[in-house]
């Protein structure tokens, strides 16, 4: 009966850290914001991104803003806009690299299904992972306190400098 209980712990437990883990990157976290609502939207930003870096590199937000991203990969890779945290973007990078080695993606294509098989479809609010040639477009909201940016977490990329960040120029004036 004891060695039962003990075993459904631990499995409760990694069950439990499995869920955690999968959504790590993801657009679930209060502190950065939320999805926007596409009727409420107060004004357009277009963000290019290329071999290692976004343009433009900073975006001036303020708390409250709703802004809809109009993300283009102009690059010969496959590249992801992120809005997120340092800690966000380290545990997704990992299921990033999960997608590379599964053969979900490469460096220049997606495998769709591939990743609908898995239960990865990368679809989340707060990202958009795109081929070469491909635009999408995210609606958001900024209401969190945390520091935020945006990152390419595909393997390498944000450490090759493929990162971006969000200021508020009300911040920046009273400084």
């Amino acid at each position: 009966m004891n060695y039962l209980l003990h075993a459904t712990a631990i499995a409760g437990l990694a069950a439990a850290t499995s869920i955690a883990h999968a959504d790590a990157g993801h657009g679930n976290n209060a502190d950065i914001g939320q999805e926007g609502d596409v009727s409420n939207i107060d004004r357009v930003v277009e963000v290019s991104m290329d071999e290692m870096r976004f343009d433009p590199e900073t975006v001036d937000v303020e708390k409250g803003e709703t802004v809809r991203f109009v993300v283009s990969n102009d690059g010969r890779m496959v590249h992801e806009f992120n809005i997120g945290t340092d800690q966000m973007w380290e545990g997704h990078e990992t299921e990033m690299r999960r997608m590379m080695q599964r053969g979900m993606m490469t460096g220049r294509a997606l495998n769709h299904d591939k990743m609908r098989e898995a239960g990865m479809m990368h679809d989340d609010a707060n990202s958009a992972l795109l081929e070469p040639g491909e635009t999408a477009e995210i609606v958001w909201t900024f209401s969190g306190s945390a520091k935020i940016g945006f990152a390419c977490n595909v393997p390498g990329h944000r450490q090759a400098g493929m990162v971006g960040e969000f200021v508020s120029s009300a911040k920046v004036a009273t400084n």
